[in-house]
């Protein structure tokens, strides 16, 4: 069986990274089904149902679920490399380390970069304004 390295340490990192690259993985495997649906017309007879989940087994359905369950392993045995996992480790022990903001602070500065945001728009709607009036009137030769 697979053993994880290192497997006390740095735990919560490693499993947000693998749950995130499964996760798109699987939006993966989903999207390559849909896609073999659409141009491979072979893959597309129904071989029967998929009991209790009622789905549809095809061609296209057993490509991808297979293609899904490799890129798992796969995915599962990169992730317990030393040089990956030390890597999360690190990262989780650094991300201890941090002084996190206080909930005001969060508030107060979101307020400010909200604010900003508005001015810069503002600012740029009216620049974008008077420029294209510049340019048109410079542009029509004077007529209005």
């Amino acid at each position: 069986m697979m053993k994880a390295y290192k497997s006390e340490q740095g735990r919560m990192v490693r499993m947000g990274a693998f749950w995130t690259l499964a996760l798109l993985f699987l939006y993966g495997c989903m999207a390559l089904n849909q896609t073999l649906l659409s141009f491979v017309d072979s893959l597309k007879s129904d071989m029967g149902r998929i009991p209790i989940l009622g789905w549809h087994l095809t061609g296209a359905f057993a490509i991808s679920t297979a293609a899904f369950v490799v890129g798992f392993v796969l995915l599962f045995r990169w992730h317990q490399t030393p040089k990956v996992a030390d890597l999360l480790i690190d990262t989780e022990s650094e991300l201890q380390k941090v002084t996190w903001a206080k909930m005001p602070e969060v508030i107060n500065s979101s307020f400010v970069v909200i604010g900003f945001v508005l001015f810069l728009m503002v600012f740029l709607a009216g620049s974008d304004i008077v420029l294209s009036k510049i340019f048109t009137y410079i542009l029509s030769g004077g007529a209005s």
